[in-house]
């Protein structure tokens, strides 16, 4: 293996986009990396802020309107180059100083895809409710899926590149989650998960997330599992 490929999904993320991509640069890592950042149709200095960016192993991708996380991923998937895939949220959320603790299991041969469960390791402890209706989508895939996640919405899954580009994604927004944990179980993928540090943000800080997701990410996770 020779290269990871960091897909990072933006919208809005002027404040901390740089931060983001520094850091992702500078992780410890044993494969080299590209960073494919998706422009979401940004409306503040997101695009300024790429233009600066772009090049080098920055390639970057722009929608003329928003569309959603997923259609993020889904642009990106086309172009990744690399052996391994991880996906990466330009909020600060997850470090990417951690990357390796996720890349070990599939490095070693034990696992096809990992999981960074944010419910074990260190994490900043509010947003209760938002924190249960996660735990009841993860305990829903578990039953559909015959599996034992602990955090299935997590946006830290790293996967051999083979596998997510032969992933038949179809959802927009956040659906994305649950579509993608479905059809790795339905094709008998190895998981592991491994522990890792989360500072969730609130939605006065910019998180986007909202009920209605988890509705939808119920139906996805349903409707996948008796479709493809």
């Amino acid at each position: 293996m020779k290269l990871l490929s960091v897909i990072i999904p933006v919208f809005n993320e002027e404040k901390t986009l740089e931060e983001i991509v520094r850091r992702v640069q500078e992780a410890p890592f044993p494969l080299e990396k590209e960073l494919l950042i998706v422009d979401d149709a940004s409306v503040d200095g997101t695009r300024a802020i790429l233009e600066r960016l772009e090049g080098g192993n920055v390639r970057v991708f722009r929608h003329p309107v928003n569309r959603g996380k997923g259609a993020a991923i889904r642009t990106a998937q086309a172009h990744v180059q690399g052996d391994l895939v991880i996906i990466q949220d330009a909020d600060l959320e997850y470090y990417p100083e951690e990357y390796r603790l996720l890349a070990e299991p599939i490095l070693d041969g034990r696992a096809d895809v990992t999981y960074g469960t944010r419910f074990i390791g260190t994490h900043r402890v509010f947003l209760y409710w938002h924190y249960l209706g996660n735990q009841f989508l993860t305990w829903i895939t578990n039953v559909l899926y015959n599996t034992m996640l602990s955090d299935m919405e997590t946006c830290f899954k790293m996967c051999r590149a083979e596998i997510f580009k032969s992933l038949p994604l179809t959802c927009n927004r956040f659906g994305i989650e649950p579509e993608f944990t479905a059809k790795i179980f339905k094709r008998g993928c190895k998981v592991y998960e491994v522990p890792i540090s989360y500072n969730g943000r609130g939605y006065e800080e910019g998180k986007k997330i909202t009920w209605r997701d988890g509705v939808a990410a119920l139906w996805f996770l349903l409707k996948f599992r008796f479709t493809d």
